[in-house]
């Protein structure tokens, strides 16, 4: 693929990720965005509609995922987009756990595991993490 082509499609693909970002509040049921905008500190978690949250939480969490990998596939090509899925997978298998014991149970007193949980789930980290990794994998190799 041509250097100029791939880099506009990775730049048009992160302005996809900053678009869900910016449309999020309109797009997907998050009582947890002004919950966390606020008083956090004082108030008490705010009631929710469980199935709607999950469901919620994991079409954003999806299209992240899509959109990362599409950035992760022009970037490397497929030398690391099976393990980028296989990744995105099992990430949000552990984190959408954690997340449901973390509201299920109280397990903390504090607002900040809740507050990371859900952070990694809505916004695209992972693809921070993964690119300088998959890039320093492919200089060594």
């Amino acid at each position: 693929m041509n250097k100029y082509i791939r880099f506009l499609g990775v730049g048009f693909l992160f302005f996809l990720l900053i678009l869900v970002r910016a449309f999020a509040s309109e797009l997907f049921y998050d009582p947890f965005i002004l919950y966390f905008k606020n008083d956090y500190l004082h108030k008490p978690i705010p009631d929710y509609d469980t199935a709607n949250l999950y469901v919620n939480i994991f079409f954003r969490y999806l299209l992240n995922a899509i959109i990362s990998i599409g950035i992760i596939f022009i970037l490397f090509q497929n030398q690391f987009l099976k393990f980028s899925l296989q990744f995105y997978l099992v990430a949000f298998a552990i984190l959408i756990l954690f997340l449901f014991i973390v509201l299920k149970f109280h397990l903390f007193e504090s607002y900040l595991p809740l507050f990371y949980l859900r952070r990694f789930l809505i916004h695209p980290i992972f693809i921070l993490l993964l690119i300088p990794i998959f890039y320093y994998q492919k200089k060594n190799a």
